[in-house]
């Protein structure tokens, strides 16, 4: 199996199921309390169309790796499929036909998925955790967005054959980072948020991003000590993508900011990874903004590629994810 210099995702399930797991992302009709005007719009870095799964954005299957960026981005693609459980039966129909898929998890992927009163989230769960057999329910959220009545409504979907995982969006371990993405939130709310996860046994996949704007590799060094001393059971790792249409791409159009060249991101990723924990599962390692929807980098390897040019510099360079690591 390739990628073995890291813990990644794939081997991960292979080794706890026997076979492979695929993810069904749903948009749950939530929205973002980062987005309302008191937050002043959101991050710096969203261009609103709230991270939909790819085979859930119809308007968007002609594009491809190396299509042309577009200023004007189709409202199309920001609306909500009619039903819950339409959204499940397409996710099923779909990996069913490509994979012949077997295992399944729910993912609620799009936007904040507990910025809800608990009583509506407690219906929107069960309606989609009753429209298939699911090993696993994934809910994607933010660190300010998980209050001890959602830890607890989350730990009641764990049984003996469904583990409960909690994807929170951290980004990076400096609040002057945060606060200049506008992130409306802190590494503290993380740090509390992880805690209280943890101590419900529920899984938590930390989200973080290596090429912020004023951040050097100590932060990045940083943000991983922080995983490891909060226990993150799984890391999704992004390089920045700049969007169209967000206030990061005004700062990129004025030359205030700049994107990581792929060899940049190689070395700071295989440096940010040697610093983690060798149990953390790595599920990602890239970004994959549509490329018709974004503005830099424009010049950069696909995700099979890139993928294999960093296994290849670790093994010339020896190294792997922990051999840094100081537990």
């Amino acid at each position: 199996m390739k990628y073995q210099r890291w813990n990644n995702y794939r081997k991960y399930l292979l080794d706890k199921y026997g076979t492979s797991l695929y993810r069904i992302g749903v948009d749950g009709g939530f929205s973002c309390p980062n987005r309302t005007q008191e937050r002043h719009g959101g991050c710096t870095f969203c261009d609103g169309t709230g991270s939909v799964a790819v085979y859930q954005r119809t308007s968007e299957s002609g594009f491809r790796h190396d299509s042309s960026f577009e200023k004007e981005v189709s409202e199309e693609i920001l609306l909500r499929f009619q039903s819950i459980e339409n959204q499940i039966s397409k996710g099923l129909e779909f990996v069913k036909r490509r994979y012949k898929a077997s295992l399944f998890a729910l993912y609620f992927q799009s936007w904040t998925n507990t910025y809800d009163t608990v009583e509506n989230l407690k219906k929107i769960y069960d309606k989609a955790l009753s429209c298939g057999d699911f090993r696993e329910f994934i809910v994607s959220t933010r660190p300010d967005e998980v209050g001890p009545d959602v830890v607890e409504l989350l730990s009641s979907y764990m049984n003996e054959e469904r583990e409960v995982w909690v994807e929170l969006g951290l980004q990076s371990a400096n609040n002057e980072t945060l606060a200049r993405i506008n992130r409306g939130h802190t590494v503290e709310d993380y740090i509390d948020a992880a805690t209280r996860l943890h101590e419900r046994n529920l899984k938590v996949c930390t989200h973080v991003i290596i090429g912020l704007p004023g951040e050097t590799r100590k932060d990045y060094e940083r943000t991983a000590e922080v995983l490891n001393e909060c226990g993150s059971d799984a890391v999704k790792i992004h390089n920045l993508h700049i969007p169209g249409g967000t206030r990061m791409a005004e700062d990129y159009l004025s030359g205030e900011i700049a994107a990581f060249s792929t060899e940049r991101y190689i070395r700071e990723t295989e440096n940010f990874l040697r610093r983690l924990n060798p149990n953390m599962v790595v599920e990602r390692l890239l970004c994959e903004t549509p490329s018709h929807r974004l503005m830099a980098p424009r010049h950069f390897l696909d995700k099979s590629q890139f993928l294999t040019a960093l296994e290849e510099r670790m093994i010339l360079c020896d190294t792997r994810q922990g051999d840094l690591y100081e537990g």
